[in-house]
């Protein structure tokens, strides 16, 4: 499907061919301001950490990154008005995603209100992915790019389920796409794609996150002939799996033609709560957003992949898919609600 419209980025709308180069699929501060009010967290400098992510982001941009996507979301510590600071400072373009992230346990609000609960009322994540996308973020004007949800090992659990029903109605409402965190060991993205696809999804407009963690072919070569993009976006991440590994099972997905369907990226922070900057260094020292463009893509090039691949997967792919889709493509604006 072809989209519709603008971008939205924290500075504003955006027209999709002014992207460029895009990660898609990174953070900026992955933190819990509840636990902050009881634990101890020595490495996080408010002041230092915005300094940080802004020499980090303006770095960027030397090595031609354009765009980069924020997928921190509900559950993960999101603050735009924190990262606001750092987007009017950066000549890199930021955007804000909504969602949530977790698999189970949500909080008692969500447990108690919603159709069919003890309060009643329509389902809250309804209202608050399609304000996100619409109206903005907690009350600032920094409105939504992306959509974001999860599902682990344990499948779609009861609240996932919920969760994913609400995105999938933010997406046909607004158009705009859905990216999710996957499991690839438990072959979850293909559970993902079919419960949003049921309910829904446009599954050209899906992207099936952390595909790059597993070296089974089969298995994500599935996941792109049934229509979804794949993010192997976890380079550096090499306590998981190595860059060499990961870089084999792009070029091998590259030599049975799937440049249109495979997305770059690090899932990394410029702080992280979980795992913090000097546990980074000492374990994954190759895990931030430089990585590609000063490690993997001279290795890309270095294997014979033209720069046309590596721009359909760093521009092109990133650009249809967020470009939203016009209403009418993306379907009715929603009424449903959530069980």
């Amino acid at each position: 499907m072809t989209g519709s419209g603008v971008v939205q980025t924290y500075r504003g709308p955006r027209a999709p061919m002014d992207l460029g180069t895009t990660l898609i699929h990174e953070h900026i501060f992955v933190r819990n301001p509840e636990l902050e009010l009881s634990l101890s967290f020595p490495e996080w400098n408010e002041t230092a950490m915005v300094d940080r992510a802004v020499d980090s982001l303006v770095a960027l941009h030397s090595l031609g990154i354009r765009t980069v996507v924020d997928l921190t979301v509900p559950g993960l510590g999101r603050d735009v008005r924190l990262v606001g600071r750092v987007a009017e400072r950066v000549p890199v373009n930021l955007i804000a995603a909504t969602g949530w992230y977790g698999a189970a346990g949500l909080p008692a609000y969500f447990e108690f209100n919603g159709p069919d609960r003890l309060v009643g009322g329509p389902d809250p994540f309804i209202e608050l992915f399609v304000r996100d996308i619409e109206v903005g973020i907690g009350g600032t004007d920094v409105r939504a790019g992306m959509i974001k949800v999860m599902s682990g090992p344990a499948g779609i659990t009861p609240d996932v389920e919920r969760v994913m029903t609400a995105a999938a109605v933010a997406h046909r409402q607004t158009g705009v796409s859905i990216t999710t965190h996957s499991h690839p060991a438990s072959r979850i993205g293909l559970q993902q794609q079919a419960f949003l696809g049921a309910h829904g999804v446009a599954l050209d407009r899906l992207i099936i996150g952390h595909s790059g963690d597993t070296e089974d072919l089969g298995y994500l070569r599935e996941l792109m002939d049934n229509g979804s993009t794949i993010g192997m976006d976890r380079f550096g991440m090499e306590h998981v799996l190595d860059d060499g590994r990961r870089l084999q099972t792009v070029l091998a997905l590259l030599e049975f033609g799937y440049a249109d369907r495979m997305l770059l990226s690090h899932d990394a922070a410029v702080y992280s709560h979980v795992t913090p900057p000097s546990w980074r260094a000492r374990v994954d020292p190759n895990w931030h957003m430089e990585n590609l463009p000063r490690r993997v893509l001279p290795l890309l090039r270095e294997a014979g992949v033209s720069q046309a691949k590596i721009d359909q997967m760093l521009v092109s792919n990133p650009k249809r898919l967020l470009e939203p889709l016009p209403r009418e493509a993306g379907g009715d604006r929603a009424t449903e609600e959530v069980p």
